[in-house]
């Protein structure tokens, strides 16, 4: 499960819309119980609506902050301008850590959607995100 606050959730759909027409994406600063405390934007540098890339000096700062801080960079979030919360292949095959979550926001539709997942070994599992003392279900829930 993670847990975030609305403040968080409403931190990562305003970059993903800034971002626009381009995905936009950041990392999540947290605990290992999947409890985050900080949402960190950065710019997509891959400057693209299909594909993101963390920007590298923003991927340093956050795990720097995160050791000074006793956190952990937990996850990553970025955003599907026109397609589901659901990752993509590409998504997929660039998941750089088992432990992560990958946060996706969808959107497609309004409201937006905001969905997380853990991806090992190319096996995409959802999780319940909890806002606030809010659990979101799963889709197939």
């Amino acid at each position: 499960m993670l847990t975030i606050t609305a403040n968080q959730r409403a931190a990562m759909l305003a970059t993903c819309i800034r971002a626009l027409p381009d995905e936009g994406c950041g990392l999540l600063l947290g605990t290992n119980e999947g409890i985050v405390v900080d949402v960190v934007a950065s710019p997509n540098v891959a400057a693209s609506a299909k594909v993101y890339e963390i920007d590298p000096l923003v991927l340093l700062r956050s795990f720097r902050r995160a050791d000074d801080e006793g956190l952990e960079v937990v996850g990553v979030f970025h955003s599907h301008t026109h397609s589901p919360a659901y990752p993509s292949p590409t998504d997929i095959r660039q998941a750089p850590d088992p432990a992560w979550h990958y946060v996706l926001v969808s959107l497609a539709q309004v409201p937006s959607e905001v969905r997380s997942y853990t991806i090992v070994e190319g096996e995409v599992t959802e999780e319940l995100v909890r806002v606030e003392g809010v659990t979101v279900p799963r889709a197939d829930d």
